[in-house]
């Protein structure tokens, strides 16, 4: 069995967002990275089938600039057998097709039985890049993962729908996942995986077409201000201004 983790690297959830000073996107370099939430289930799920099967293969895929190597050693030092790092230049929001192209591009030699990938991630949070993928590489697939089961060439998964109902799906392999946080508990790197992870192999490659982009005027915080405003008048006219006020300034009619 021949998996692929898509792994991303995020802004922290108590990371500052400092912004550049011409606000075309944030100044990466005052922000602390960690693994994408959602990827480090995948991670984990990925391993697990691995050992219940007793081989196989675990690959770490993840794009982004040099800076995305600490997440790479770390699904390395969690078990995972070799990495693969595609090299591009992330300033600036990258559109999901293209990174999932990028992807499937850079993957499409290494007949993979599964690529699992987070959700979503928890910066953009687009949740379309393992569902593209899957699209462009031909494969099964399915979403919102909450368990799985592989056996005889095949993938039983489980879906989060709506209302608290799940629903179960077998697909033919080769597939692509895109996983739910909470199916499983994610392991963290022993002292001997963190050691072992200096020497396990990581492939750089450099993506064909470039990094298109989407276009983005302006990155800034939103400001907030208070204003008081003192309706006078009759009962008749405080109402209609406040049903005014409600329905063209504040929109809640």
């Amino acid at each position: 069995m021949k998996i692929a983790v898509l792994v991303k690297q995020v802004p922290g959830s108590e990371s500052p967002l400092p912004i550049q000073s011409d606000q075309s996107w944030v100044d990466e370099g005052g922000i602390a990275y960690v693994m994408n939430e959602s990827d480090n289930y995948a991670l984990e799920e990925a391993l697990q089938i691995k050992e219940q099967n007793g081989e196989g293969e675990v690959v770490v895929v993840s794009l982004g600039p040099d800076r995305i190597q600490k997440v790479i050693r770390e699904g390395l030092a969690k078990g995972a057998d070799r990495a693969i790092h595609i090299k591009t230049d992330t300033a600036g929001s990258v559109d999901p097709l293209v990174t999932a192209s990028q992807f499937a591009d850079a993957l499409k030699d290494e007949n993979f039985d599964l690529i699992f990938s987070g959700l979503q991630s928890d910066d953009v949070g687009m949740g379309q890049t393992g569902v593209i993928m899957g699209e462009l590489m031909g494969m099964a697939t399915a979403s919102l993962a909450m368990a799985t089961e592989v056996g005889d060439g095949k993938i039983k998964v489980k879906r989060e729908l709506e209302a608290g109902w799940f629903q179960w799906v077998s697909l033919s392999l080769p597939a692509s996942i895109t996983i739910q946080s909470g199916l499983n508990t994610p392991r963290y790197p022993s002292l001997k995986g963190i050691m072992g992870a200096k020497k396990k192999e990581i492939t750089v490659i450099e993506p064909s077409g470039g990094d298109a982009k989407q276009s983005l005027d302006k990155v800034y915080v939103p400001q907030s201000e208070k204003q008081t405003v003192m309706i006078e008048g009759s009962v008749d006219q405080q109402v209609e201004k406040l049903v005014d006020t409600m329905r063209n300034d504040i929109k809640v009619l």
